[in-house]
């Protein structure tokens, strides 16, 4: 936006002026049109109009700051206005970084610069600009004016029973500690959380994160403020990942349930909030204001925030003086395409599960379990994570299964949402082993589920077939695997595309067959060399649909 001026009468003084000028010289007199000031006995005007400069013209400027930070830069910015030595005015927009993000990648911001709550915010507007075929926004980095740590927030009724066991990621990684997730694609500090949680992951088994995130995933509260409503009503002790500002602004309020500020105990990260330029801007004053932000330490730890380094002591409830420092360094790269895998894993998801029954089920694996009792494990922790977002159904299948059919319709594909659907699935999966016998009718079922599920498309959600055997095609009265394949595509069609994921366990499955299926579809093809292993392989399934058709 610029530099720019409107014509105003003369600038009022600061009270901090007036009020220095009347603890010197005691009272002012108003005559005339003139200001006159009482000194050593007499009314001086000439000393009145060398201390009140007359701005013929007045520069507006025009910040967007975070609404989490707004509040301290606008009262530094009023202060910054009253300098009776300057000519400006500053109007502080408080809107969440989000939307001024898209508004700056779509080139219909009108402001000077920007204070969005983390640097990523910048790397996120370009990739939104790219996307929408627009060039690189001009948007320029400045430093960082204050920080805050990404922290666990929990209700001071838990807080305790939280901490019976030291609070970590580790807690979180492995399901003991529940959490929740304000959505990453419009917070800052969820998307760094995630990050956190990832560094402190297991880099030799990937689906420890993605595992994690599925089960953030069950419930994405739209903001921190709405997470840190709903915690107090949870059946057990649950933490919100959010900023420590966050935690202070909500205790600030003198009718909200109290939180306090958990710190992970293997370390965090923390937001920054750094002065953005918007535009060309060529301003003495915007240069000033932004050097008066980064000085402004303590009226930003008033307000919850740390310094830029992250040091500082923060009086306020819930909140420990001196925080942690920051343990590990955000890089945006790396949070961009965290946010792609989560974009990826939270997608609505309309699925219909096909599960062997067939009698080679009833075997025992090397554990001395059968084959069936594993799934029915597996089965059960996979249910427990996905989303009430996620609509599932149920075949059973096996040769000559409903009369000449191979598989059974159990249950419609329905929204887990639904409790009595998801209470109708988890009775299926209980009478499985009442449902064993026959052999495995594969091609067949495959090819009837992938109709039916393209017949009952739904364009906003992502289709899938999910295959779930422990062997190879034994319907001798069935169609092949060319045959499969060919049919197949036929039926595909670009407006109503169909992921089939194809899920074998034990010694007898036919990889090679189940890879092929999969790659006509841009599905995916898992095996689980060990039946004990298939829960594993699930969370596989679900997570790494931006691999298809090439998962390992």
């Amino acid at each position: 936006m610029g530099r720019h001026s409107v014509a105003t009468p003369a600038k009022t003084p600061s009270r901090r002026f007036i009020l220095s000028i009347i603890a010197a010289v005691a009272v002012v007199g108003v005559v005339g049109s003139g200001v006159y000031l009482w000194v050593g006995g007499h009314l001086n005007p000439i000393l009145a109009a060398a201390e009140m400069p007359v701005c013929d013209e007045i520069e507006a400027l025009e910040i967007v700051a975070d609404t989490s930070i707004a509040e301290p830069v606008a009262e530094l910015a009023a202060d910054f206005d009253a300098d009776p030595d300057r000519c400006v005015e500053t109007e502080v927009r408080a809107q969440d970084s989000a939307d001024t993000a898209a508004e700056i990648a779509a080139g219909t911001i009108a402001a000077d610069a920007w204070v969005p709550d983390s640097s990523v915010w910048l790397d996120r507007t370009a990739a939104t600009a790219a996307s929408l075929g627009l060039g690189a926004p001009n948007a320029t980095a400045g430093a960082s004016i204050a920080t805050s740590p990404v922290v666990f927030a929990v209700p001071a009724t838990d807080a305790q029973a939280v901490a019976a066991e030291p609070v970590s990621w580790a807690r979180i990684l492995n399901g003991t500690l529940p959490a929740m997730l304000p959505d990453p694609e419009a917070s800052a500090a969820s998307l760094a959380g995630l990050t956190a949680l990832k560094g402190q992951s297991s880099p030799e088994d990937p689906r420890q994160f993605a595992g994690a995130m599925i089960a953030l995933s069950k419930s994405i509260p739209a903001s921190a403020d709405a997470a840190m409503t709903s915690v107090f009503s949870t059946s057990t002790p649950t933490v919100v990942l959010t900023s420590e500002a966050k935690v202070a602004a909500h205790n600030s309020d003198a009718t909200a349930e109290p939180l306090v500020a958990a710190y992970p105990a293997e370390g965090t990260v923390a937001l920054d909030y750094p002065f953005v330029r918007i535009g060309d801007v060529d301003s003495a004053n915007l240069d000033d204001l932004e050097a008066a932000l980064g000085r402004a330490a303590d009226l930003f730890l008033e307000a919850g925030f740390r310094a830029p380094d992250g040091t500082g002591e923060v009086d306020a409830p819930g909140i420990t003086p001196t925080a942690p420092p920051a343990q590990t360094e955000l890089d945006s790269a790396a949070q961009i395409e965290l946010l792609r895998s989560w974009g990826v894993l939270t997608l609505r998801s309309r699925m219909l599960a096909a599960i062997d029954v067939s009698g080679s089920m009833e075997e025992p694996a090397e554990n001395g379990l059968r084959r069936i009792d594993i799934f029915q494990q597996a089965a059960g922790g996979a249910m427990s994570k996905f989303s009430g977002e996620v609509e599932l159904g149920v075949w059973a299948f096996s040769t000559a299964r409903n009369g000449d059919l191979d598989y059974e319709d159990l249950a419609p594909i329905a929204p887990l949402a639904d409790a009595g659907h998801t209470q109708q699935i988890q009775q299926i999966i209980a009478t499985l082993p009442a449902r064993l016998g026959g052999a495995t009718g594969l091609y067949d079922t495959t090819l009837a589920a992938y109709q039916r599920v393209q017949e009952t498309y739904d364009p906003d959600k992502v289709n899938s077939v999910l295959v779930i055997t422990d062997g190879k095609n034994e319907d001798e009265n069935g169609i092949s695997l060319e045959q499969l394949l060919a049919e197949i595509e036929k039926l595909q069609d670009p407006a109503r595309p169909v992921a089939i994921i194809m899920v074998g366990f034990g010694p007898d499955t036919d990889l090679d067959a189940m890879k092929q299926i999969a790659q006509a579809t841009k599905g995916g093809a898992y095996s689980a060399n060990k039946p004990e292993d298939l829960g594993t392989v699930l969370v596989d399934a679900l997570s790494q649909r931006t691999c298809r058709p090439n998962c390992g």
